[in-house]
């Protein structure tokens, strides 16, 4: 029998056509994603659910999809997707994070004309019968200064466009080495510096809670004078009031915006401001980018249906079944490896070096390493997944190498992750118990024996009386149950960590109580997917 696959919202009739060339039984019904009820019922039906946005696939959803085996999302954003609910109903989830980089980008580049022309206040004014030529005078974009806060795929092509456009170009990621910068074209700088010098900013780095208002009111202060500012990205990156102020007080000359920090934007303190160009949400709305994700995702969803060939997918690695069952620990363990690397490193990787040790050895390292690979970049890019990782660790520069040995010490099989930077390499080990739960063995070359939780408290001091008082103390000050406490060291005297597992995020007074001590050379919370 032909799988089943419902779209329940407005793909392109190409995009259906690929099902049924394919040979897969497809219901087009474009509206039924905004009726509940009526999904809800005929959800058991089907095999493969198409959407974009309208349709949300709820737990409630998911609950009654007793056929369904994959979700395809055409576009990044999968929002509207509960990927925990559908991951324990077994059902993969897919998005297409790259078809509509080129018109994200494109758009980000038109709002930067409109703005230094004052395009759209000229055009209503024309409109008007008015001829205010004298009105209206604007800045060439040549020779100009342009800062871009996130070179990643679609930073990436704003670069390019702008190169072309003579602009000299200055790019601000964490995650940008110095050789791709050079390859690029552009120049390397830290945050201070683009803010001091860029005449155009541009923002094009998802929404965390590092990038949150990355352009707050005291960034805003040390913009250049005259600075014209362009946010396609995330609602959020910017503190509109701020800006709102600095555009009134005239220390910001304009400012263009697609996104903003509660959507639909109905109101915002950019609204009615002169010289302010505000769209939307429209940087994915091309025929051509909609066109592209539709027929991605159709492609995508087919492959799995009919192969078992998984690409994009946000919760499932790129394994067949049997060894699914086989790896999916340690998929897991790669995952909370890279993802602890991750958020203990703040500058630019070069390498990432990753050992397989044992009977992990004989696996499919290919898919450990998207893990690896997948959880060091997750504190950068919430969205990343196992497939689009490697991609955007290889337009970074990051060199990847594997090494498998046989066994080698008391594990029958372990992972050892290493991180090279500028200015240090780091490590971490972990391994797989017989109870299925990963654990970490080794960090800094400091052997440990450790639970992994969904939130941690790392700490490294000298080893000297005192610490675990100080430590057990200050979280019960602060009511945090410790819910696992391990302690490791180089040698008596010497250097010493500790990893807390803990039930709920650690306030920021008892690490500041921590860290006033004086006993703690490094305290940091953790956070890792446990689920």
């Amino acid at each position: 029998m032909a799988p089943k696959v419902l779209v329940s919202d407005k793909l392109s009739e190409t995009a259906v056509q690929i099902f049924r060339d394919r040979g897969i039984d497809v219901d087009f019904m474009p509206e039924l994603g905004k009726d509940k009820e009526k999904l809800l019922e005929l959800i058991p039906n089907y095999d493969g659910l198409a959407i974009r946005s309208a349709t949300k696939a709820t737990e409630k959803l998911l609950a009654s999809a007793a056929n369904l085996k994959v979700i395809g999302r055409a576009g990044i954003g999968t929002d509207n997707v509960d990927k925990d609910a559908a991951s324990k109903k077994g059902v993969i989830v897919m998005n297409t994070p790259f078809g509509n980089m080129i018109t994200t980008a494109e758009h980000a580049i038109a709002m930067m004309f409109a703005v230094a022309r004052q395009i759209p206040e000229a055009s209503a004014s024309t409109h008007a019968g008015k001829w205010e030529k004298s009105k209206f005078m604007g800045v060439e974009l040549t020779g100009k200064t342009l800062g871009v806060i996130g070179a990643g795929n679609i930073g990436g092509i704003v670069c390019d466009r702008a190169r072309a456009l003579k602009m000299r170009v200055m790019a601000y990621d964490p995650f940008l080495g110095e050789e791709k910068a050079e390859k690029m074209g552009v120049q390397k700088v830290e945050l201070d510096e683009l803010l001091a010098n860029a005449d155009f900013i541009t923002l094009h780095v998802p929404f965390t809670e590092q990038t949150k208002n990355i352009l707050s009111k005291e960034n805003i202060a040390k913009l250049k004078k005259g600075v014209r500012i362009v946010n396609c990205a995330r609602g959020g990156l910017v503190d509109e009031d701020a800006l709102a102020e600095a555009l009134k007080s005239g220390h910001v000359a304009g400012a263009a915006f697609d996104v903003f920090a509660v959507e639909p934007a109905t109101d915002s303190p950019l609204f009615n401001l002169p010289n302010v160009v505000v769209t939307p949400h429209l940087g994915a709305a091309t025929t051509e980018a909609q066109e592209n994700v539709a027929l991605q995702v159709a492609e995508q969803m087919s492959d799995y249906l009919l192969t078992g060939a998984v690409t994009n997918a946000l919760n499932m690695p790129s394994v067949t079944a049997e060894e699914a069952k086989v790896m999916g620990p340690w998929v897991k363990l790669a995952g909370h490896l890279g993802n602890f690397i991750g958020q203990m490193t703040d500058e630019p990787i070069k390498a990432i070096n990753i050992l397989y040790d044992g009977t992990v050895a004989e696996m499919n390292l290919e898919a450990l390493n998207c893990g690896v690979i997948a959880g060091i970049m997750k504190k950068a890019n919430p969205d990343v997944n196992m497939v689009s990782a490697p991609v955007i660790a290889k337009e970074r520069g990051i060199q990847i190498s594997t090494t498998n040995q046989d066994k080698s010490g008391a594990f029958d099989g372990y992972i050892k992750v290493t991180v090279v930077t500028d200015k240090r390499e780091r490590s971490a080990a972990g391994t797989v118990f017989s109870d299925g739960k990963p654990r970490f063995i080794q960090i800094k070359g400091i052997n440990i024996d450790a639970e992994i939780g969904s939130h941690m408290l790392y700490t490294t001091n000298e080893d000297v009386p005192g610490i675990i008082g100080t430590l057990g103390a200050t979280m019960g000050k602060h009511d945090v149950n410790i819910a696992n406490f391990t302690l490791g060291r180089a040698g008596a005297g010497g250097e010493a960590i500790a990893l807390l597992y803990i039930d709920h995020p650690v306030p920021q007074a008892a690490m500041d109580d921590l860290t006033a001590t004086g006993m703690f050379s490094q305290v940091k919370p953790l956070t890792f997917d446990v689920g």
